[in-house]
């Protein structure tokens, strides 16, 4: 009788002002895999719970989604910009308790240690959407609809109130193989190498054209690396 294996599990996490809509646009490329998309509190179907804006208070939230949803071992995350450093931390939460995603997928992040000099959430609203939409992860129906922006301000701010709260100075390392992905035209792409100074296992890069919200254009190839060990 043929044995039916465990259908590998992606958990996915979300950048800033993100929710578990954020990556939709990958669905029709993750055929073959169990995908849970997670949610902080206060956007999509968490959108009457409190923002936290507090990094490890919003690690340990998804640490709980995963936990509740685990049906197996067989698991792998992928996280995106802010997503890519939740996925880091949990993996090391995880890891002491004794639980091993096969492989993280990051993008959109040089890892941790790499920060713009951009404290984004200390911005009056004005240059606040500017640098938003230079980032190109604002879409333009929201910027040209006052009462849209003004719903989603407050996520954005919460978010970047996170990025900025310690420069994210995640310290030790993880034994999972990490395999990170940027656009070409991030600042910091030339540091994409910094990944490997965080894990004991393999490490992997790809640089794809694009911007920092490269992943809607290359949504198939990013889809790819995901699927790549499965």
């Amino acid at each position: 009788m043929k044995v039916k294996k465990n259908r590998t599990q992606l958990f996915l996490f979300h950048f800033a002002g993100g929710s578990r809509y954020s990556f939709d646009f990958l669905s029709p490329f993750l055929g073959g895999l169990d995908v849970i998309a997670l949610e902080l509190p206060g956007r999509g179907n968490r959108i009457k719970e409190k923002l936290t804006a507090d990094f490890e208070e919003a690690a340990r939230d998804f640490l709980v989604q995963i936990l509740q949803s685990l049906k197996h071992s067989n698991i792998i995350f992928y996280g995106h910009s802010l997503g890519a450093l939740f996925a880091f931390r949990v993996s090391q939460l995880l890891e002491a308790r004794n639980i091993s995603p096969k492989y993280i997928v990051v993008s959109g992040n040089a890892g941790p240690g790499i920060t713009l000099d951009k404290n984004l959430n200390e911005l009056e609203r004005d240059d606040f959407v500017s640098q938003l939409v230079k980032l190109g992860g604002i879409p333009d129906a929201i910027v040209q609809d006052s009462e849209s922006l003004d719903f989603f301000l407050p996520i954005l701010r919460a978010d970047f109130e996170i990025v900025n709260q310690k420069r994210l100075k995640l310290e030790g390392m993880i034994n999972i193989p990490i395999y990170a992905i940027m656009g070409d035209k991030e600042e910091t792409v030339d540091e994409i190498t910094n990944w490997k100074d965080f894990t004991t296992a393999e490490f992997q890069y790809k640089v794809l054209e694009g911007n920092h919200f490269f992943i809607y254009e290359q949504a198939e190839r990013v889809a790819e690396v995901i699927k790549l060990f499965i």
